[in-house]
């Protein structure tokens, strides 16, 4: 008997290894706050990666399609009951992330008799200011990381997720010296194509550890243009809007990166 909680450890870390490695292809995604609210980002062929939850939040995810799937609508079953029985103001992504979805991922992982979660999730929820939006990455164990302050980190204005827990880090790395929260949706949408890069990068060659230069991150990005097409969505802050989300269309994504 004395071997058993041994025998877990050992199954959960081989656990953990396993999701590590289905997960490492996963297309990273960028979310960064701009003037005028929250804008997704990631590049992709075919499977859509960025999605609408409720009024003011949104979820990127990357991992099994049929995971991703199952954990979107139960958020939005969350997130919706939550605003039928209460009021739409009363739908928070922290609730939402903490007393529901993340018990739901710890329990599937530590369950070593069931297949786990294969899926790392991206939430924002914008604000009525720009020092209000919340951005919270979701692993795959319950995991929960977040842009709030404390007492040995700075709030940041952006979220990012990536295959590696590695490249993720770059990604943060790199939006920490160049994003710029006040900038227009514009310049917001060539950070996050450039974060996107960096996690590409990252997760990809040989587990990266420094930031590439503008030159090769350039040059990656448009060589993974020429096969993926660029995903972006925004979470408007304009309060007057009934409706928050909005996807980029084609021909919006093409004029915003002209030039």
């Amino acid at each position: 008997m004395t071997e058993e909680p041994y025998r877990w450890v050992e199954a959960v870390a081989n656990r953990r290894e396993y999701i590590e490695t289905q997960l490492a292809s996963g297309s990273p995604i960028a979310a960064v706050g701009y003037r005028d609210g929250i804008l997704f980002v990631t590049l992709g062929r075919t499977r859509q990666k960025v999605y609408e939850i409720y009024d003011r939040i949104a979820m990127g995810a990357i991992g099994h399609p049929g995971d991703i799937e199952r954990l979107r609508m139960a958020a939005i079953e969350l997130a919706s009951t939550e605003g039928f029985t209460r009021s739409a103001a009363d739908v928070s992504l922290r609730r939402l992330a903490y007393y529901s979805l993340s018990p739901v991922l710890k329990a599937g992982f530590e369950q070593i008799y069931g297949a786990p979660y294969l899926a790392r999730m991206l939430f924002a929820e914008i604000g009525d200011k720009p020092e209000d939006d919340l951005f919270l990455r979701v692993e795959y164990d319950g995991a929960i990381a977040t842009n709030g302050a404390t007492f040995s980190e700075t709030r940041q204005d952006f979220g990012a997720l990536s295959g590696t827990r590695a490249a993720t880090e770059l990604m943060e790395s790199f939006l920490k010296r160049e994003h710029k929260p006040d900038g227009s949706l514009r310049s917001a949408l060539k950070t996050g194509l450039e974060a996107w890069t960096v996690g590409h990068i990252g997760s990809s060659d040989d587990g990266a550890r420094e930031l590439p230069g503008k030159e090769a991150i350039a040059a990656r990005l448009q060589e993974q243009l020429t096969g993926s097409g660029i995903e972006g969505a925004i979470l408007e802050r304009d309060a007057r809007r009934a409706i928050r989300y909005r996807a980029l269309a084609d021909d919006e994504v093409k004029a915003l990166t002209a030039g």
